[in-house]
């Protein structure tokens, strides 16, 4: 059994996985309630699915890139539930995870995968991936122009999703670039850290800090 803790966007959540599949959910849709919902909701969780917390086998958390006050509060809880209860953490880059939430919808399209989070004024938090999940651009901040993902629309069909698309739709003109709502990432996080857990990949709590990528500046198309 697998605790998810997913607070790297305006709407948090958590989530109980047994193997892969969710079991049950909660959410959260005020950004600055929270920290003080987490624990409570967490407990409301444990309570409900009738077990004790030292059935846990692990924690998984978004680590981010994302809300820097969500990604610390959800960090946090994460590390301090895995220290008490002497269970593993799992991180998960919110970006991968929002990819492979859209990967089906790229099978089909046969297109490449751009999660976008917003990142205020022209950038944005992104990456890019191939249908099968192989990682083309690495997590980055980037700040956009008419030039941005250039080289991969070429010859690319590109599926753009999550909060930041809505400012690279007002400058591409390429018309390889198709904009989606992002699914729900709730079923993708639990496939993903379940195999994470099974693979033993999993963050050194003395250490781990959430992934912010601020400090990084760049082009997508450099």
């Amino acid at each position: 059994m697998i605790l998810q803790i997913n607070s790297f966007s305006p709407t948090a959540s958590i989530a109980l996985a047994s193997e892969g599949i969710v079991l049950s959910t909660e959410e959260n849709d005020l950004p600055q309630d929270h920290a003080k919902w987490l624990h409570p909701a967490i407990q409301r969780l444990i309570e409900a699915a009738k077990i004790k917390p030292d059935q846990l086998q692990a924690v998984a958390v978004v680590a981010g890139p994302g809300s820097y006050t969500g990604l610390r509060v959800g960090m946090a809880a994460a590390k301090g539930l895995c220290f008490a209860l002497k269970i593993p953490l799992i991180g998960v880059n919110s970006l991968y995870l929002m990819a492979e939430a859209m990967a089906s919808l790229a099978i089909e399209k046969k297109a490449l995968l751009c999660p976008m989070i917003d990142a205020r004024r022209k950038e944005v938090f992104t990456a890019v991936y191939s249908a099968e999940m192989k990682e083309i651009l690495p997590p980055a901040a980037v700040i956009l122009d008419k030039t941005s993902f250039e080289k991969y629309l070429l010859g690319n069909r590109m599926v753009f999703s999550g909060t930041g698309a809505a400012k690279w739709k007002e400058l591409v003109h390429s018309n390889n670039a198709e904009f989606y709502p992002q699914n729900d990432v709730t079923e993708s996080f639990a496939r993903i850290s379940n195999q994470y857990f099974l693979d033993k990949r999993w963050l050194d709590l003395a250490y781990c800090e959430p992934v912010y990528l601020k400090e990084f500046f760049t082009h997508a198309n450099k």
